[in-house]
């Protein structure tokens, strides 16, 4: 399909307005991929938002200075939490995902827009199609192979459009897929359980081959099994036959795995078996798990090039994969043993009151060195994101208003905490005095109301942590949950009348988790 038929065709539809969202980590294509976007005429997309996660960026990424580009930073949280700060920042009816590294074709807008066209409000998501050109004159190595297996995949998020709403609907990206990885299959069956469609498009993107020579990739990538445990405790033990794909190769990991460590300790039960009956054993099991290995390193071997250094590379991490795999995965059963479906959270996100809940309480503080973490800060917040929760600060400054802080030394003061805490995906902060009227000063409900829309959630998707009366009067007026922490500035009628308390900052957000919150 042509521009010209695509673009007549999406006018024929009325095709709706739409964002586009790219989370990158500073890959040079960052500036291919945004070229069609940028010059897409008729069709251009109504957004066109970064999201850079890289840990400490110096600069904005290659590629992402041009006009019409909003730049945004996740603190490099990985792909889902990017995905997720992007498209909670647009407004338009549809959100696309690109990856940082895809070409778009030079029609892809107006294909993009005539497939936008052609979705019925029943319809969620729509897929791109996705080409990997193999390489030439030989057969794909094993890690060639896994990135050939992009273009038959489903959902994924190189290329995948949703509508606003499916993504409400569906809570958007879990924040605990922090790899490349599950995170867009796991947005698709929550799209699917609200209730939507999702389709395959007409446009098309090219993914570039990944070629990732180190001996041990194959190895690294067994941190998936722990990803596939949080997946099985989202969506049930068949999750993988909703996505129509084939049973994993963990049993046979296990099987391999406790040949070996019943091998290497057969000889320490020589005491109780007898020398002939425990090296019987060791010797058996050992053949076992030589025969596992063996048939694991052809299965990889016989379809790649065969040449010597990738025979070496399968013999090699065919051996390491399968205790690999074993290990990540009981990591993962007990990393994500509490987590629940997505549809059972009580709480989303979690706003903190800055001065006395997570920073010492300089009264009007213009100073960023004064910033000084409170104990128990840093822990509450890593428990907070690694439940998948979005974090937010709400906070009253009537320093400004009051002429004792200028905006700027106000700005810096929260730069210092959100380099020393952050990243944090809301900041709302109210400047004005007791007596200038305003509707966001706590304890009244602006600042709350604002950042959960910020975060595309209602204040009873929230909850408020703070150390004064004020917070709880705040979260209680909005509708969202309150949890105190008394500290130096809270009075006792404070703690008698809050709904919840607890003693420490960890405390706090561990109450939130264990009554559903995630």
């Amino acid at each position: 399909m042509d521009r010209a038929s695509a673009a007549a065709r999406a006018e024929k539809g009325r095709a709706p307005a739409y964002a586009v969202v790219v989370p990158t980590a500073g890959r040079p294509e960052l500036e291919r991929t945004l070229r069609p976007l940028l010059a897409a005429g008729p069709c251009a997309p109504a957004e066109i938002v970064v999201v850079d996660d890289r840990p400490a960026p110096q600069g904005p990424p290659p590629g992402a200075d041009a006009a019409g580009v909003t730049v945004l930073r996740s603190g490099g949280r990985g792909p889902a939490c990017a995905r997720d700060v992007g498209w909670r920042r647009t407004s338009a009816p549809w959100v696309v995902f690109l990856d940082d590294d895809v070409a778009p074709g030079d029609d892809w807008t107006a294909e993009l827009a005539a497939d936008l066209a052609a979705c019925g409000d029943g319809v969620g998501g729509c897929q791109g199609r996705i080409e990997v050109p193999p390489p030439r004159g030989r057969r794909p190595t094993d890690a060639e192979r896994g990135t050939l297996a992009l273009a038959r995949a489903r959902w994924i998020t190189a290329d995948m459009a949703y509508r606003r709403a499916a993504l409400a609907a569906a809570d958007g990206f879990d924040r605990r897929l922090k790899r490349a990885y599950r995170e867009d299959t796991d947005l698709a069956l929550r799209v699917l359980d609200a209730g939507y469609a999702l389709v395959a498009g007409t446009r098309r993107s090219v993914h570039p081959m990944v070629r990732d020579a180190r001996l041990l990739r194959s190895v690294a990538a067994q941190a998936g099994n722990a990803d596939d445990a949080l997946m099985r405790r989202l969506h049930g033990p068949r999750w993988r036959a909703r996505v129509g794909e084939p049973p994993g190769r963990l049993r046979r990991h296990v099987a391999a795995t406790a040949a070996l460590a019943g091998a290497a300790a057969a000889p320490l039960l020589a005491p109780l078996l007898g020398p002939r009956t425990s090296a019987a054993a060791a010797a058996g099991l050992g053949s076992l798990w030589l025969a596992a290995t063996a048939e694991f390193a052809w299965r990889r071997i016989a379809p790649g090039p065969r040449t010597r250094d990738e025979i070496v590379r399968m013999a090699v991490t065919s051996a390491l994969i399968p205790p690999a795999a074993c290990a990540q995965r009981v990591a993962g059963e007990w990393r994500h043993r509490r987590a629940r479906p997505h549809r059972e959270r009580r709480v989303k996100a979690v706003l903190f009151d800055r001065d006395g809940t997570l920073v010492h309480d300089v009264p009007y503080n213009r100073d960023p060195g004064l910033v000084r973490p409170l104990p128990h800060a840093r822990a509450a917040l890593e428990r907070a994101r690694t439940a998948g929760l979005r974090v937010g600060v709400v906070t009253n400054q009537s320093g400004v208003a009051r002429g004792l802080i200028t905006p700027a030394e106000l700005e810096a003061v929260n730069a210092a905490l959100e380099e020393r805490l952050g990243p944090f995906d809301a900041w709302r902060v109210c400047v004005h005095g007791e007596d200038d009227g305003c509707t966001c000063r706590k304890p009244r409900t602006g600042l709350i109301e604002a950042a959960a829309a910020d975060l595309g959630l209602s204040p009873r998707e929230c909850a408020v942590i703070g150390d004064i009366g004020a917070d709880v009067e705040a979260a209680r007026a909005a509708g969202a949950r309150s949890v105190l922490v008394p500290g130096p500035a809270t009075r006792a009628a404070e703690v008698a009348a809050a709904p919840e308390t607890a003693p420490r900052l960890t405390g706090a957000v561990r109450r939130l988790l264990r009554d559903g919150a995630a």
